[in-house]
């Protein structure tokens, strides 16, 4: 049997995806007025913007431990090899209750294979990464080779350049300062950020949406492949017309034609509010050595 492989809902994979590799994906609990919700099982990104948009505050919470034991046992049990692709170590501390799960249950079964990586990532960039894991276990690929590449894209591979339209939400984060906060509202400053060693870098601001999107269309250049069949994965906070936009703009400027979009979930949603957008791919040294 191949590899089984595990994830969690801050990896925003289209759900076809999830279902035509038959990818794990383990849910956040999301908090809304007090009450639970299970990240794509009883709530979907959609409700998430409604509550912002309501003045709500949304919050998320680590996958349980039981919800990792739970996997983890069952394959342990059926003697399958699994790998677990979790959300940023940087960014939540599901990653160690994942290896607490690990644990015990190898205490369980002596004999369990569970690997698990830390992809340093979120949204589709750890979903680009959990997207090549699978293609490579339907490859038949051996589970030693598909956990080296995970490490390798893991390791600052996959790139994360996006824009947030709201700073005050960057400021409750612990992102800026509430002066800059408050004169980007006021003058339509955007922030352009970026991901390096799993921590979400603010880097460059400029003003307008226009100017937003034309700068991550440069990034993708700096950074990028340049081979036009390389997937540019496309994320939006609730704003599928600037999604599109981005695309538009990478195919006229670039030349990419092979692109993944979706909404960013309700993980990832919480946290930035209405309006962003984002591109992923793997950058140039890790897309060479796929080659």
């Amino acid at each position: 049997m191949s590899l089984k492989i595990i994830t969690d809902s801050a990896c925003d994979l289209p759900q076809e995806i999830v279902e035509e590799y038959d990818i794990i994906v383990l849910s956040f609990p999301v908090y809304i007025e007090g009450k639970e919700f299970l990240d794509g099982e009883t709530i979907e990104p959609r409700e998430v913007y409604d509550a912002i948009r309501a003045d709500l505050v949304p919050t998320t919470a680590q996958v349980p431990l039981s919800s990792f034991i739970a996997a983890f046992r069952k394959y342990a049990s059926e003697g399958r090899a699994c790998l677990y692709l979790a959300f940023s170590s940087k960014m939540s501390g599901t990653c160690a209750t994942a290896h607490l799960a690990a644990d015990q249950v190898r205490s369980e079964y002596p004999s369990a294979q569970i690997a698990i990586v830390d992809t340093r990532s979120g949204s589709l960039g750890q979903g680009l990464i959990v997207l090549e894991a699978a293609q490579m276990a339907r490859e038949g690929k051996g589970t030693e080779e598909i956990v080296k590449r995970a490490e390798e894209l893991s390791e600052n591979g996959v790139e994360h350049v996006f824009s947030v339209d709201d700073l005050n939400y960057l400021h409750r984060g612990g992102r800026v300062s509430y002066a800059s906060a408050f004169i980007g509202s006021l003058l339509s400053v955007k922030p352009i950020l970026h991901v390096k060693d799993g921590l979400i870098i603010p880097f460059q601001k400029v003003r307008g949406t226009r100017k937003a999107l034309e700068r991550i269309v440069e990034l993708v250049k700096e950074r990028a492949s340049g081979d036009p069949d390389q997937l540019i994965a496309i994320t939006h906070a609730d704003d599928p017309g600037k999604a599109q936009q981005l695309q538009d703009l990478l195919r006229e400027k670039l030349g990419y034609r092979n692109f993944l979009v979706n909404v960013v979930g309700c993980v990832l949603g919480c946290h930035i509010g209405l309006g962003g957008v984002a591109a992923f791919f793997v950058g140039k040294e890790q897309a060479a050595a796929a080659n």
